[in-house]
């Protein structure tokens, strides 16, 4: 083989593996770790890493294999209708809490997983935690927090801002590709400006003292 056809070959291998860096990047090609992982995650990063003890490579296997399970999933639409049945019922929710804590923030927590059905989302518990991790892991402390509250965890005051976080996670789920037609879904994925009414924030039970 002549010099000059060892040289072409070089540079072509050489401009072949450039190619692949410039195209995969760092995290690309996989799932993605570390810094990506943990962007995606929010809080629920560091919660997964604090139950497999710190260990690091643990912990993002088991977000990664959550992300490989549902990363592709894409949310069923909610017409305009049940947005705002929704969302008027989450505003009974929190007057509620003015009479009864415990009773609202249960209401509360099967009302987020009433409307993450609706859109798609798995219907067992773990599994749908799994699953909302991964399209709003920032969101989804709020919504523990509400379930530990709704089995009696804490106090009123826990019970009020379990209830103020996982106010973010419903409106993320209402808000999200709402349609303008009265079915599940119109075959388009349309990104409206709509937002939930401003239900504000729970009021303080009534001889809570606080």
């Amino acid at each position: 083989m002549s010099t000059v056809l060892i040289i072409v070959l070089i540079v072509v291998v050489v401009i072949a593996v450039a190619a692949a860096v410039v195209f995969l990047g760092p995290g690309r090609g996989r799932v993605g770790g570390g810094k990506s992982l943990k962007s995606r995650f929010g809080p629920e990063y560091d919660r997964v890493l604090a139950r497999h003890q710190g260990d690091t490579k643990a912990a993002e296997q088991e977000l990664g294999e959550r992300v490989k399970r549902y990363g592709d999933f894409r949310p069923r639409e909610l017409s305009r209708e049940q947005h705002e049945s929704y969302v008027a019922l989450w505003a009974g929710v929190q007057e509620q809490f003015v009479d009864s804590p415990p009773k609202a923030v249960a209401e509360a927590h099967g009302l987020v997983s009433r409307v993450a059905l609706e859109r798609g989302y798995p219907q067992g518990e773990q599994e749908q935690m799994d699953a909302l991790s991964v399209h709003h892991g920032k969101h989804l402390d709020g919504f523990r927090r509400v379930g530990r509250a709704a089995r009696g965890e804490g106090g009123t005051e826990e019970m009020r801002e379990a209830l103020v976080e996982a106010r973010e996670l419903f409106e993320a789920l209402v808000t999200d590709r709402v349609g303008h037609g009265s079915g599940h879904s119109t075959g388009h994925d349309e990104h409206g400006s709509h937002r939930p009414r401003p239900t504000g924030r729970p009021t303080k039970a009534k001889g809570s003292g606080v």
